[in-house]
């Protein structure tokens, strides 16, 4: 492989990585040579994906019982990985999701919403990437390279319908991703990158009942985003990997403070 593309021996930290995206690319990475670094509230899963993944390539993968949201919690994380590894080449913020209380029922109104629930959307899905990119980027400043790469969405570009926190939260990823990759770049040189990635409609255990039904058959949710993707299906989870692999390798060396669709063109789709 070129070497510009080359991930052997680097070392990755995925929050969100025992997820159905965060899985894949774990996976993906392990096979490609990259030692990865698993972030999660869930020892019972950390464990479980740790399992996994050193089956596909023995002693790839390391286990960090952490909350995102926990900074204590994270200056720990950062000063273990700092003993633990000599040097941390990137970071992937995958933690974040929705709960029922903050999407609005079809037949619900804004003053239906549980507002305690969408402000938890809200932290998990941004400062739940602001606190580990902020924390963790300290160890790449110091090494003088490393790629970090957010999650943004579809709902951060266009209204959609019935998540309101969660919108939120990916609009303010956006800004996030140019705010940092020109605050990492321009004070601490030009290997430290920041990108995020959009990701169209995958899914996933979190939205599995939002788009299909018992019978595997899209609900009107499921069938509206169809409408309006012009490749018209749903994208498959290692549809992200070659985009993550890219971003992550020196091949992206110039690139910085960027949002990538994968999308199936949903976001280049008027409807009409």
């Amino acid at each position: 492989m070129n070497e510009l593309l080359s991930l052997k021996n680097k070392n990755y930290a995925l929050s969100g990585g025992t997820g159905t995206l965060g899985g894949s690319i774990a996976e993906y990475l392990v096979q490609n040579g990259a030692k990865v670094l698993l972030l999660g509230r869930s020892m019972d899963k950390l464990e479980k994906k740790q399992t996994e993944l050193n089956n596909i390539v023995a002693d790839s993968t390391f286990i960090f019982k952490v909350d995102v949201m926990d900074e204590q919690a994270l200056v720990a994380l950062r000063e273990e990985i700092k003993k633990e590894f000599t040097h941390l080449d990137g970071l992937v913020n995958l933690a974040g999701g929705n709960i029922p209380g903050a999407t609005l029922k079809p037949d619900q109104t804004i003053r239906d919403i549980a507002l305690a629930d969408t402000r938890k959307v809200v932290d998990i899905n941004l400062f739940g990437t602001v606190m580990p990119t902020i924390i963790l980027s300290e160890i790449m400043v110091a090494q003088g390279y490393g790629s970090i790469i957010n999650i943004s969405s579809m709902a951060a570009k266009q209204s959609i319908s019935r998540v309101l926190g969660y919108s939120m939260a990916k609009g303010a990823i956006d800004i996030f991703t140019k705010w940092m990759a020109n605050e990492l770049a321009s004070k601490h040189g030009d290997k430290i990158r920041v990108n995020a990635i959009a990701p169209g409609f995958f899914i996933g255990n979190q939205n599995k009942r939002l788009l299909t039904n018992e019978d595997g058959s899209y609900t009107e949710r499921g069938n509206s985003i169809i409408k309006n993707t012009p490749m018209g299906r749903f994208g498959d989870a290692s549809e992200l990997n070659g985009m993550v692999h890219y971003l992550l390798s020196d091949a992206a060396s110039f690139v910085t403070g960027s949002v990538f669709d994968v999308d199936g063109g949903f976001s280049s789709f008027s409807g009409v």
